[in-house]
């Protein structure tokens, strides 16, 4: 009797997961890239297909372009944040002295990540008030003169980008945590002994070992900065939880389109430009960190 292949098994086995991911994520995005190329109105019975006429709307509409800088800004202004200062918090908590309480620190530093947005945006927007803020009376004390944190375009960009950092970072440190605590520490007795100091031992043993961590970090980072929507919503927002647009996200005009202006395949246009956009970064960090690695 013949013997079955030795990849039968583990291709059956996989079947139902890739078939669920087909569903769920290869169905959706290819749906997507369809309605882009068409006129698609929820409130119409007709959807004429309009090519790449979407896509040419997009770059002449200063709601869209303005939507794609402010995301862009925040995007790389959590990127640079997280990165060091995750890294940062990572060595002191992998230190000698913080390995005591390293529990402790993790937790507190990661808390943030898995808070619910909108409960943590909301605590935010009372630190950012112009009025009872404690921000404002933080900065009084050094003789600052009280800001319109959330009513000024540029502050405004500020504040996201400070809440979108304090949720990332704590992902980054357990991340950064788990590489640091698999570098070798014959590497660092090497170190010593050729006279580097700890900071020295840290910058030429640990970092080159740590750019495969470093990129992942990375790409996270900024593919979840892209979308950001219910921070930017919950900040702009009034009292009476009426929706605001100072800051305009990405995110937050292709659902306005979708739901508001009832416009989806303008909408799925925008959204097919984040996916360019997502994919391009993402190759361009996988480019600059594998040149790195070869110099």
């Amino acid at each position: 009797m013949r013997s079955k292949p030795k990849w039968l098994f583990p291709v059956l086995a996989l079947l139902p997961v890739l078939g669920l991911y087909a569903c769920l994520r290869v169905y959706p995005i290819a749906e997507t890239l369809r309605l882009s190329l068409f006129k698609w109105n929820i409130i119409s019975r007709r959807k004429p297909f309009v090519g790449f006429d979407n896509f040419v709307e997009l770059m002449s509409d200063p709601l869209f372009l303005e939507a794609i800088f402010n995301t862009t800004i925040v995007a790389f202004g959590v990127l640079v944040i997280t990165i060091p200062v995750g890294l940062a918090l990572a060595a002191l908590i992998n230190s000698r002295q913080g390995l005591r309480r390293s529990g402790f620190y993790e937790t507190s530093i990661f808390l943030p990540h898995v808070v619910s947005l909108v409960p943590a945006a909301m605590a935010w927007k009372w630190i950012f008030d112009a009025r009872l803020g404690p921000l404002n009376a933080l900065i009084g004390w050094f003789g600052i003169p009280a800001q319109s944190w959330l009513f000024d375009p540029a502050l405004s960009l500020v504040c996201l980008i400070v809440l979108c950092s304090w949720q990332s970072i704590g992902y980054a440190v357990l991340i950064f945590l788990v590489g640091l605590k698999n570098v070798p520490e014959a590497l660092y007795e090497a170190a010593r002994l050729d006279g580097a100091s700890s900071f020295q031992a840290f910058r030429y043993v640990a970092i080159p070992l740590l750019k495969p961590v470093m990129l992942y970090v990375s790409v996270i980072t900024l593919i979840s900065s892209y979308n950001i929507y219910a921070q930017a919503f919950v900040l702009a927002s009034d009292v009476q939880g009426a929706p605001g647009h100072l800051v305009r996200v990405l995110v937050l005009d292709m659902l306005e389109n979708s739901f508001r202006n009832y416009r989806v395949g303008y909408a799925a246009a925008e959204a097919v430009v984040l996916l360019v956009i997502v994919l391009v970064l993402t190759g361009a960090q996988f480019r600059l960190f594998r040149d790195r690695s070869r110099a």
